[in-house]
């Protein structure tokens, strides 16, 4: 063993309460490394106290409101103004870097990507939490 892994273990054993010894370990070249908690996994039931299963990404509140209207702000590269192009469609679908607007208008469908928005208006009232399964 090198000298300097040597002089590292035995400042590792020296230490109270140290790693040597330690419940679900593993060794790994002489040391003893402790192993990380695993995740439990939940039947979908959360109590107040946890934090919910579905975290509150932009993309899944827009999946939660697909087939509703809405106003996109977007402000894109190079434009002095913000907010400089607005659209007002239903949202048919959204992903991690995009959202499906469609204009019933004029039947059109717009590909819009995240990091250009702003912010979302709706005229109606949204879907916020993930209905209990």
């Amino acid at each position: 063993m090198p000298g300097g892994m040597q002089g590292m273990q035995g400042g590792m054993q020296g230490m109270p309460g140290g790693m040597q010894g330690m419940p679900g370990g593993v060794q790994q070249g002489g040391l003893q490394v402790p192993q990380m908690p695993q995740a439990q996994q939940t039947d979908g039931y959360n109590p107040p106290s946890m934090l919910p299963m579905q975290e509150s990404y932009i993309e899944n509140i827009l999946r939660l409101n697909e087939g509703k209207r809405a106003t996109v702000y977007m402000t894109f590269e190079n434009n002095e103004q913000w907010n400089a192009q607005i659209f007002r469609g239903i949202i048919e679908a959204a992903g991690r870097d995009h959202i499906i607007l469609s204009d019933p208008e004029t039947g059109k469908r717009y590909l819009l990507l995240m990091i250009y928005l702003d912010y979302i208006t709706f005229p109606e009232e949204i879907n916020y939490n993930y209905p209990i399964r």
